[in-house]
C-alpha cells in the first residue's frame, strides 16, 4: 500500500494553511510544513521562543545558528519578521492569537482529544512545554502523525490512553494514508491514498469510520 512520506504530508497540511493566517508549527515533523507554504502567500510563522515572520529551512550555506525555532532548528526570516520576549510570545499563544497550530503525536482522540507530550515510559520529556498552551490557545489545532505505531497499533483511538495534553482541541488529523476530521460527533475521513478503501482504513486503525460528507 502506498503510503505518503514527511514532505508529502507537510505539503498536504500546506494546503490547508489559508492566506493571512498566523500559524505555529510545533517541534519535529510539523517544521517541514514551512518548506511547502506557497511564497505568494502571506502566512505569519510564529515559534514560541519569541518569533514572528519566519521563512523556510535554510540552505546549509546559510544557516545562522543565532536565529533558531523553539525546537533549536536554523531557520530563515522573512522581511517584515520580528523578535519579541518569551513572554510576549505566550501571550500571543494564549491570547486567541495564532490562528492554526500544527502538533505532533502519541495519540489523537476521535472527539479531538490530544495526547503529546508523554508516553508513562520513564525516560520521557518530564514536562508539558508549550504544547498545553498551543493546545488550547490556537484557533485551530492540526494534527500530523503515522497512522500506526511501529508495533501496529492506531495512533486514531476511541479515548486516550496516554496523558493528555488538551481535550476536545484537535480539529483535523492528517497521516500518511487518510485525513480526518474529528471532534464531537467522531472522527470522519475526508481523504485516502489511491489504493485505499475505507473498510481497509477502518481495519487499520480499529474504528467505525464514516467517510465525510462532500
Amino acid at each position: 500500500m502506498r503510503r505518503l512520506n514527511r514532505e508529502q504530508m507537510a505539503a498536504r497540511v500546506a494546503q490547508d494553511i489559508p492566506e493571512g493566517a498566523y500559524v505555529n508549527l510545533g517541534i519535529g515533523l510539523p517544521t517541514t510544513v514551512a518548506n511547502f507554504l506557497p511564497q505568494e502567500k502571506d502566512i505569519f510563522l510564529q515559534s514560541e521562543n519569541g518569533l514572528l515572520g519566519m521563512g523556510p529551512a535554510p540552505s546549509e550555506d546559510d544557516i545562522d545558528w543565532e536565529l533558531i525555532n523553539a525546537g533549536k532548528q536554523p531557520v530563515t526570516l522573512l522581511a517584515g519578521g520580528s523578535f519579541f520576549h518569551h513572554g510576549d510570545s505566550f501571550t500571543m499563544m494564549r491570547g486567541g492569537h495564532i490562528d492554526i497550530c500544527v502538533l505532533g503525536a502519541f495519540q489523537v482522540s476521535i472527539h479531538g482529544d490530544l495526547a503529546n507530550w508523554h508516553t508513562g515510559a520513564p525516560d520521557a520529556i518530564p514536562a508539558v512545554g508549550g504544547a498545553m498552551d498551543l493546545a488550547i490557545g490556537a484557533k485551530q489545532v492540526f494534527v500530523m502523525m503515522d497512522l500506526l505505531t511501529k508495533s501496529g497499533e492506531s495512533k486514531l483511538v476511541e479515548k486516550c490512553t496516554y496523558p493528555l495534553t488538551g481535550l476536545a482541541c484537535v480539529a483535523r488529523v492528517y497521516t500518511d494514508v487518510a485525513v480526518f476530521e474529528v471532534g464531537k460527533d467522531g472522527a470522519t475521513v475526508i481523504e485516502m491514498v489511491d489504493d485505499l478503501t475505507l473498510d481497509q482504513l477502518c481495519e487499520m486503525a480499529r474504528l467505525d469510520l464514516q467517510l465525510a460528507s462532500a
